[in-house]
Formats: structure tokens, C-alpha cells, sequence
């Protein structure tokens, strides 16, 4: 993989807070596109082909990762917390966690757990953990040392990464492969198909706020007005969890999402997509998920808008550390570069006519 994605994941960014993500995107889209193009919420996108007499085609990832920030100070010091997306409390129990200060800064700090000890011989059955009953340990010793350490009301906080490769060298492990993996292939896409004589005017990059119900999306596209729309997200993957046939598989290719509740997809984008992988030997799974991505909102843009999500295999999203898998990664790739090598006028109206 290139270095874009594991560079990416390194980097802090919760809803609201994505500027050293969107800094990192940035820079590298400037190095291959001919204009950037940035929204008042933060999404960013680097344009290629501008001006073509072809459709217009817009192709994201988004920045934010699940996090939470900092919604007080206990006077032993332990800080309190909300979740910034959707997450549990019993996943993030007993997980290191950074604060994150102004200056980029890391106030390293674990989620408090109480041990088998303090609870045994008790008769009271444990419940299920709200994010918001976890209290974070920086090792503070009192509030006011807590704010000595650099502790401020309304700072964010992200799982502290610990990027691995498995024992075979074919699996990544980290944080925020959701969606940062989106982010490094639009990067690739910027890169790779800067130079190639594409039939559309193309927007390579990523939304804000999209774990927060979509927002960087619905004011991008409000922004760019594509006619085609491709999300690149991390899909969470059930087959450890005795998945079924359209609940996703590491290592069997990407994830064609069919139907989740907010974006039934649009049949002749369907029939388009597995006519090209089919036609290219690019492996692929179908995909139903209950949960959304940019795809939704983009769909409703401007009097409606052909949209599709290419879907990464993931296991264990929205915790601190999920895994992908290479073989996966460069199934998406194939898919998305060669997608958007064909689109033009007659491809477009071709899938429009397929409703």
C-alpha cells in the first residue's frame, strides 16, 4: 500500500476536528490536481480534467474518525467524556485514548475499568456501558493537575494507534481505517490518474463529518453538483460473527453495497459496476448494511445524483483498532481506477436509463 494510508491513520481526527487530516489531504492533492476546491465545512477535493464537456464525477472518502471530546474534569481528576459517532461503551472499556490539545499534542490517558477484585462477591450483574458513564485516567492527581497536563473542556480525543502488520505481512491493523483507507485512495486516485486523458471532469477527495450523519457530504456536494458520485468507506464485515452471504468477508474482494436504509442503489449503477468487474475479473461481494454513508446524502443533491459506495472489508470498526486486508485493497483499487477511466456522456446516460 502506499504510504498515504499508513500516515493517514496516524493522524488525530474526530468529527469537527479533521484539520490535520484535511492539512495532510491538502498538500498531496496540490502535488497532482490542477485546482483545489474546499467546502465552508472542510471537505476538500483537488480537481482533474477541469472544465471537460463530460459529466462531472466526484469520488471521496471522509476524514473523521469515531472519537469523543472533553466534557469535564472530576475533582480526582479523571476526565469526563461524549462520544463523537457511533460507538459502545464496553468496546472502548479499559482502551488507551490520547486528548488531543490545540497544539496537536498528545495527552496520553487509559479508560477506566474496575478489576474482578473490587467486584467480586457482589450480587448486582454488570450492565451494559454507555459511552458517556467512561472516564478517562491521564494520571492526573486532582483537577487542577488535570489542567496543568493541558486538560480543556471541549478537546477531542482519539484512540491511541498501534499500527501493526500481521504475522503474514497481508493484514493492517489500526485506527481509523474508517475512513482514512477512503482517503488514501482518492490520494491514489489524484496521483495515478493525473496524467491520464479522462472523459469527465473529476473531484478526488474527502468530506468532514461524516460520522455525525453526513454533513461534509451533503454541503460538498451542494458544492461540486456531480453528476456521478463514488463513496470509498470501510464496511464493517460480520464474518467472525457468523455473517451471512451479504454481510462481507475479509479477502473476498470489495463490497458492492446493495441496500442499506438510507441508499438503495440506483439498479443501473448496480448492473454498471458488476458488468466491469465481471468484465475485468475484479472480485467483489454483495453488501447490506444497516448503517449509511456519504452515498445518502450526495443521492439527494441538486434534483438527484448517481451514487454508489465501493465498500473496504473491515473487521471491528468503530473501536480502537480494526484490520483490513491487502488482497481487499487492491480489489478496490482496480474497481475505482477503472470506473473512472470510462465514465463519459454515453456511460452516464446509459446508467440513468437503467432506473
Amino acid at each position: 500500500m502506499e504510504k498515504f494510508y499508513r500516515e493517514l491513520v496516524d493522524l488525530p481526527g474526530a468529527p469537527s476536528f479533521e484539520k490535520p487530516v484535511k492539512d495532510y489531504m491538502k498538500k498531496h492533492l496540490e502535488e497532482y490536481t490542477e485546482e483545489i476546491v474546499e467546502d465552508r465545512l472542510g471537505s476538500v477535493f483537488g480537481v482533474i480534467n477541469k472544465g471537460a464537456k463530460g459529466p462531472r464525477v466526484m469520488i471521496a472518502g471522509h476524514m473523521d474518525e469515531v472519537g469523543a471530546v472533553v466534557t469535564g474534569i472530576k475533582d480526582n481528576g479523571l476526565v469526563k467524556m461524549t462520544n463523537l459517532g457511533g460507538v459502545h461503551g464496553n468496546v472502548f472499556l479499559s482502551q488507551h485514548m490520547d486528548i488531543i490539545t490545540n497544539d496537536l499534542e498528545k495527552i496520553p490517558g487509559v479508560t477506566a475499568s474496575k478489576p474482578p477484585h473490587l467486584t467480586r462477591g457482589s450480587n448486582s450483574k454488570p450492565k451494559p456501558l454507555q459511552f458517556k458513564d467512561l472516564l478517562l485516567d491521564i494520571g492526573a492527581d486532582s483537577k487542577e493537575h488535570a489542567k496543568e497536563l493541558g486538560v480543556k473542556i471541549g478537546q477531542q480525543i482519539v484512540p491511541h494507534n498501534n499500527y501493526t502488520v500481521s504475522k503474514d505481512g497481508k493484514k493492517y491493523f489500526s485506527k481509523a481505517w474508517d475512513d482514512r483507507f477512503g482517503c488514501g485512495m482518492s490520494l491514489e486516485v489524484a496521483k495515478t490518474l493525473s496524467k491520464e486523458d479522462l472523459n469527465c471532469e473529476l473531484y478526488t477527495g474527502a468530506t468532514v463529518q461524516e460520522e455525525v450523519g453526513l454533513r461534509g457530504a451533503q454541503t460538498a456536494a451542494g458544492l461540486i453538483k456531480p453528476d456521478v458520485f463514488i463513496a470509498v468507506d470501510c464496511s464493517p464485515c460480520a464474518d467472525v460473527f457468523d455473517g451471512d452471504d451479504v454481510s462481507g468477508s475479509i479477502g473476498e474482494g470489495f463490497l458492492l453495497r446493495f441496500y442499506d436504509p438510507s441508499a438503495i442503489m440506483h439498479q443501473g449503477m448496480k448492473d454498471f459496476i458488476t458488468k466491469v468487474a465481471d468484465d475485468n475479473n475484479i472480485k467483489y461481494q454483495y453488501y447490506k448494511s444497516m448503517g449509511g454513508t456519504d452515498a445518502a446524502r450526495v443521492q439527494l443533491a441538486n434534483g438527484g445524483t448517481l451514487v454508489a459506495t465501493i465498500g473496504m472489508p473491515a473487521r471491528y470498526i468503530h473501536s480502537t483498532t480494526s484490520m483490513i486486508s491487502e488482497d481487499d485493497y487492491q480489489e478496490v483499487r482496480k474497481i475505482v481506477l477503472t470506473l473512472l477511466k470510462m465514465f463519459d456522456e454515453d456511460t452516464v446516460k446509459q446508467i440513468k436509463a437503467n432506473v
